[in-house]
């Protein structure tokens, strides 16, 4: 997190770390305690997790589906239901999972009834983090009245008066901190408004009978995608409209850049190769 006013920032982390441990309650499938774990085929869902679950539905819809919220299940199929550092060298072979897809999924905004079919667990992971920075950077800048910045693993929104020259980001296809020395291709872009967000192939693997997987699904194969991209990274009105198109990106692999370029978003595509291809007027 980044604030323009320097005297705000202890604030600002107080109202932050509020704002996270809130969404982690009722958003993560990793810890037994939280709302959606315990969801049912029928539920009255918190304000918070009726708002998350309805822009994963929106990113599905926006998507064609490439982006579901229904993975859940598959997702723990395939060994990622907990936290990396306690996941196994290995595992057994993979097995396909049907994904019940998003349009079985029934959200009445006034009532915040949801009806799912039965066993259905969601995964908000593809949206909620995105949605979470753009509360949150709203929400501070209003309060704090300065430019703020929050960046979670990998999902930066901007808010407020920005500083001059507007928020430099360094955008890299290898996961490492600033600090550290670049390794790949790498390029500083800034943004004044709405987000900027990364997908990867690269960040988050683990094994499974040998083989190596990565966290972003196809919800037609129930399987991790082609990794024909080692990063994705858009920028869009909000961190959530750019992590949807990212992740989506991914999913679609090589039809990817026509799609970007065909919905306006500016995009970096980094191929396994190295090599980079820009769309839609990207950096500018």
């Amino acid at each position: 997190m980044l604030v323009t006013d320097p005297g705000k920032i202890a604030d600002a982390r107080k109202a932050l770390e509020a704002d996270l441990a809130e969404l982690d309650l009722a958003c993560s499938r990793f810890r037994p305690d939280s709302e959606i774990v315990a969801l049912g085929s029928r539920s009255v869902v918190s304000p918070l997790l009726a708002e998350a679950i309805a822009v994963a539905l929106r990113g599905a819809e926006l998507t064609d589906g490439d982006v579901d919220p229904t993975v859940g299940a598959a997702m723990s199929a395939l060994g990622y239901d907990r936290d990396f550092g306690d996941l196994p060298g290995d595992g057994p072979a993979v097995t396909t999972r049907t994904i019940p897809g998003w349009r079985h999924i029934r959200l009445n905004r006034e009532t915040r009834e949801l009806i799912m079919p039965e066993g259905v667990q969601l995964d908000l992971g593809a949206t909620a983090k995105a949605w979470a920075a753009d509360r949150s950077a709203t929400r501070l800048a209003q309060e704090l009245g300065c430019g703020v910045l929050i960046s979670l693993g990998g999902d930066t929104a901007v808010a407020g008066e920005p500083p001059e020259g507007g928020w430099r980001i360094r955008v890299q296809d290898v996961t490492g901190l600033v600090s550290e020395p670049v390794d790949g291709p790498t390029q500083v872009v800034a943004i004044t408004s709405g987000g900027l967000a990364t997908s990867s192939t690269t960040a988050r693997r683990w094994r499974r009978g040998g083989d190596v997987l990565h966290h972003i699904l196809d919800p037609r194969t129930g399987l991790p995608a082609e990794p024909v991209w080692r990063t994705v990274s858009v920028t869009a009105a909000t961190c959530a409209d750019a992590n949807i198109a990212s992740t989506a990106a991914i999913i679609r692999g090589r039809l990817a850049p026509g799609w970007l370029a065909s919905i306006g978003c500016p995009a970096r595509l980094v191929a396994q190769d190295g090599a980079i291809q820009r769309v839609a007027g990207w950096p500018a």
